[in-house]
């Protein structure tokens, strides 16, 4: 049944994308051969995954495959072959493939969904059923640019065969134009007896790095054992820059220039730290907080000035006017440091704004001015409107410099710090709360220690297409990228030229190049270039789109979902769809947004010059079981519900009967009478029994008196559902949910959050709220609910479903029911139902389910409400929600 797959989807899909590359150990599974290939041309990196498996059983089993793969990676090619028979993954448009994967999932069978973890690297899963003494081979293809970096760039692979491999083989191969100057290996696989198995060999232009472990050498590392090998391989490098001009590429028509010149006199800066104390950045953030800022004024060189400012509802300057870094001052600074406390709410709005006003009132000529952002929350108090705070913030700045925002933790907007920063030529970062936040912070800081140049404009006369070609900052350590395609093909040279600023006066450079192909690459990555610049064109065009509105933002949704179809790349805007041998199940690969701990359908596509937010791909597989005899789920469960560990409950019982309210229009002959139909499945039935409720009513729709909470909802008179739903947990936790926004209030902050919005969340004092487009999701101590924001007619309206409860919770109200029970007697020519020893005539109705989103509709017994709950309707109405 559609219900029981999406069931088994909870109970025992929900695969946790596990940090591992191979196949679970498994008795009688024997990884015989795992290949990682990774070949980079001019920093374009094309990594192929190749593990090849046997099934020794004599049955068919189920053989895992699981990767890690680097956030910035696009895959583009997925492949599996059994019995010579190869079946390739397709890259379709996400709500085309969503349409297949829920269409399988109707049918019964397997498909897959998105979880995201880990900080540097996503989780890709499969899995197929083998034959007997049968073998399959998996292949995954990914690519990414890298990044250059405080000096250098970085290739990070993973491995994790969860068994040592009698033919491991890895091999990479660098290949750059202007010559390699340094190339090093790091990481756990470096580390014991695996260091033996690395093999490095450089040329004038190639680098390769060769690692072959014995099965001996797998169990012994850093972090290895009996389960094989378990780490990382990072392999540095950066090249020669002998052209301070950059150096260009040009090959079959297009053309890529790196820029990152070096002989540059650093430029002193102006830097103002607005630091966040609110009462959420309490205990080990505002700890390493302080750490991190004592290192970080350590670090200005004493030609630089600074300004530190803390705020929470207040906004409190160390000292009103930037000062320079000398001995005296950044000891006076750092005696500030150590006091700052957290308290209060968050001011966002009113502390950037001092900031941008503590830059502007001392202007040095010459000279880079920088805001750093640190807040680890929404902003609660004085203007809480984000499009208010963030047109305050533009017109404040007014593209002067640029604002570095610095998100601490999973409960900050990082969306809306995502904007803010894009709309002043800054980028955001997430600071993980992990015992390092403090080397985060300090290594953020360190990327934009040394300007070297300002207002830096590039040119390409008869290039097209061309990536962003405008930036704010050039770093010391950086590197600036443009690529594009070249109009005429019949010049001989192609001119480039970069206009900046140096120290307050401007430089020009300029090269030309040959238009034949100088990329001196082998015909087999020939087309590295041009897959370099889709990759890079679709990333920025991804950007861009958070700060767009209209039909502007849709031309450029458009033009990169053509680019991620053409290329195959498996972007925010499309996902990989694989048909499996096996009765033709299905699976999908997305990416999911970053920071969405659990499945998300949209991605964190958001990568600009200084930062790598995560993105996530993972194939997940979901099963069919029967739970009792009652159907529970005709798809998968809200999005949220793979964000958190399931609740412990789903495995010790069955699902509370009254967890699936629905809504109905009845209408007789005479009049037309609305009311909400709830739901009750009851256990051992294959029918569920359903009852209404007139409208309008203000509803006790679930109450614990033990933990204090409540749920009410008010319906409207000829409106279906709730207009308004309100849920009270102690004394100082107030949720107002209304069809057009959401008030949060806890006794000391107020939080605003409006439908339609990218994910939030809060959580705070054993409250948490993840509000995403259309659903929110709360759990007040023990107890856990689900809003389903609907549409119907024009109209909107809300609906209410558990989704969490502990066992021995004594739930009153219209959704408290629990015990219901009945058996259909015989012998009647109108339809009987005994309940309680108790005869009461039904019909079967169909209804919708409203607390599923795609709202399936459902054969029910209809009852009458005194019947199932025993109790008069006034029993449940309250004066006021």
């Amino acid at each position: 049944m559609m219900d029981r797959a999406a069931l088994r989807l909870i109970l025992l899909g929900v695969f946790l994308i596990s940090a591992s590359l191979g196949v679970k150990k498994k008795q009688n599974v024997d990884i015989y051969s795992f290949y990682i290939n990774s070949t980079v041309t001019s920093r374009y990196a094309t990594t192929v995954i190749t593990s090849r498996v046997a099934n020794t059983l004599n049955e068919s089993q189920e053989i895992q495959f699981e990767v890690k793969i680097p956030k910035n990676a696009f895959i583009s090619k997925f492949r599996m072959t059994i019995e010579g028979k190869t079946y390739d993954g397709v890259v379709k448009e996400k709500e085309e493939a969503q349409q297949q994967y829920n269409q399988a999932v109707s049918r019964g069978q397997s498909a897959g969904l998105v979880k995201s973890v880990g900080r540097t690297l996503e989780d890709f899963k499969t899995s197929v059923t083998v034959a007997a003494f049968s073998k399959v081979t998996f292949e995954l293809t990914y690519e990414e640019l890298l990044k250059r970096r405080l000096g250098k760039y970085e290739l990070l692979i993973n491995a994790q065969p969860m068994q040592p491999v009698a033919d491991f083989k890895m091999d990479v191969h660098i290949q750059e134009k202007p010559g390699i100057s340094f190339l090093e290996v790091k990481g756990d696989l470096s580390t014991g007896d695996l260091a033996n198995a690395i093999k490095t060999t450089r040329a004038d232009k190639d680098a390769w790095v060769t690692f072959y472990p014995t099965r001996d050498q797998q169990t012994k590392c850093k972090s290895c054992g009996e389960n094989g090998l378990n780490g990382d391989m990072l392999v540095t490098y950066d090249v020669n820059r002998q052209n301070p001009n950059g150096e260009i590429m040009v090959s079959k028509g297009y053309f890529v220039h790196y820029f990152a010149p070096s002989n540059v006199p650093r430029i002193s800066k102006n830097v103002v730290f607005i630091i966040d104390q609110s009462g959420s950045m309490s205990g080990q953030k505002i700890k390493q907080t302080r750490l991190a800022l004592l290192r970080i004024l350590s670090d200005l060189d004493e030609d630089d000035h600074f300004g530190l400012i803390t705020f929470d509802s207040e906004v409190n300057l160390w000292k009103r006017e930037l000062l320079k870094a000398t001995e005296e001052n950044l000891k006076n600074a750092k005696s500030f440091v150590k006091e700052i406390r957290d308290r209060g709410a968050t001011d966002i709005n009113a502390a950037v704004l001092a900031g941008v006003d503590m830059i502007k009132r001392h202007p040095r000529e010459g000279t880079a001015s920088i805001l750093i952002l640190l807040t680890d929350g929404d902003p609660t108090t004085g203007e809480t409107n984000i499009e208010k705070i963030m047109a305050n913030v533009k017109e404040a700045i007014g593209t002067k410099f640029p604002l570095y925002c610095l998100g601490f933790g999973y409960d900050v907007n990082f969306d809306f710090l995502i904007k803010m920063s894009l709309e002043n030529s800054g980028v955001a970062r997430r600071i993980y709360e992990d015992s390092d936040a403090d080397l985060q912070l300090q290594g953020f800081y360190e990327e934009v220690a040394v300007p070297l140049l300002t207002d830096i404009q590039l040119k390409y006369p008869g290039g097209s297409n061309l990536t962003k070609t405008s930036f704010s900052l050039y770093f010391n350590g950086s590197e600036i990228v443009v690529s594009g395609q070249i109009t005429d093909n019949s010049v001989e040279s192609f001119t480039t030229e970069v206009i900046a600023v140096s120290k307050g006066s401007n430089v020009t450079y300029q090269d030309n190049t040959m238009t034949k192909d100088t990329s001196d690459v082998p015909p087999e990555n020939e087309d590295f270039m041009q897959r370099l610049w889709a990759h890079l064109t679709v990333k920025q065009l991804l950007d861009r789109q958070v700060l767009l509105k209209g039909q502007e933002k849709e031309d450029e949704k458009k033009e990169s979902l053509k680019l991620s179809l053409k290329y195959q790349f498996v972007t925010p805007l499309t996902s990989m769809v694989v048909t499996k041998p096996q009765e033709g199940d299905v699976e999908v690969a997305n990416k999911p947004k970053e920071g969405e701990r659990g499945g998300e359908s949209t991605a964190d596509y958001y990568d600009s010059d200084l930062s790598h937010y995560p993105v996530q791909h993972s194939l997940q597989a979901a099963k069919i079981i029967a739970v009792d005899d009652f159907d529970l789920y005709d798809h998968p469960l809200p999005t949220y519900m793979y964000d958190h560990p399931l609740p412990t409950y789903l495995y010790d019982h069955p699902l509370p009967t009254y967890a699936f309210p629905t809504m109905h229009t009845t209408t007789p002959p005479a009049v037309q009478v609305h009311s909400n139909r709830f739901l009750l499945p009851v256990v051992g039935q294959s029918k569920p029994l359903c009852f209404d409720v007139p409208v309008p009513h203000k509803l006790r729709l679930l109450q614990d008196s033990a933990s204090e909470f409540s749920m009410n909802g008010e319906s409207l008179s000829e409106q279906n559902g709730f207009h308004q739903i309100a849920i009270h947990y102690k004394t100082n936790h107030h949720l107002i949910i209304s069809t057009k926004s959401i008030s949060y209030h806890n006794g000391q902050d107020n939080v605003e959050i409006l439908w339609g919005q990218e994910l939030t969340q809060h959580n705070t004092d054993g409250v948490s709220l993840v509000v995403l487009e259309n659903e929110m999701n709360v759990t007040m101590g023990n107890i856990g609910v689900v809003i389903i924001s609907h549409k119907k007619d024009g109209v909107m309206f809300l609906w209410p479903a558990i989704w969490e409860y502990p066992k021995d919770v004594n739930l009153t109200g219209v959704l408290g029911k629990s015990d219901i029970s009945y058996v259909k007697t015989n012998g009647s020519q109108t339809p009987t139902l005994k309940m309680k020893d108790k005869e009461v005539k039904t019909y079967l109705e169909t209804v919708s389910d409203y607390r599923l989103h795609s709202t399936p509709t459902r054969e029910c017994w209809l009852v009458p409400f005194q019947a199932v709950m025993e109790a008069e309707i006034s029993d449940f109405t309250v004066t006021q929600l």
